[in-house]
């Protein structure tokens, strides 16, 4: 599923990973144009797919970050992402892993 927000401003995509259970989602392309960062867009854009993974009755979402975005990294842990236990770093790794749990209260 792709969710827009504004003409091309920003986009999310995301689907229940190859061989995961039907709870899990993954986060794959999440970008705000750069001219528009820093400006509510990519929050916006954020809480709008956890709203859609709830309503689907996900529990939880996974991401991967590549290690040298340290913006994304910042950006997810501000939305509550945190490193995924199930994929701890290994040496050589070109990708932080992520994950958030999406269920609400």
């Amino acid at each position: 599923m792709r969710r827009r927000a504004g003409p091309d401003l920003a986009l999310a995509s995301f689907r229940t990973p190859e061989g995961a259970s039907a709870d899990r989602v993954k986060l794959f392309p999440f970008h705000v144009d750069p001219d528009h960062w820093r400006a509510g867009l990519g929050t916006a854009l954020h809480e709008a797919c956890v709203e859609h993974w709830r309503a689907d009755g996900r529990s939880t979402a996974v991401l991967d970050v590549h290690v040298d975005n340290r913006r994304a990294q910042a950006f997810s842990a501000r939305q509550g992402w945190v490193p995924d236990p199930e994929h701890p770093p290994a040496e050589g790794d070109h990708h932080v892993f992520l994950r958030l749990p999406v269920r609400g209260e």
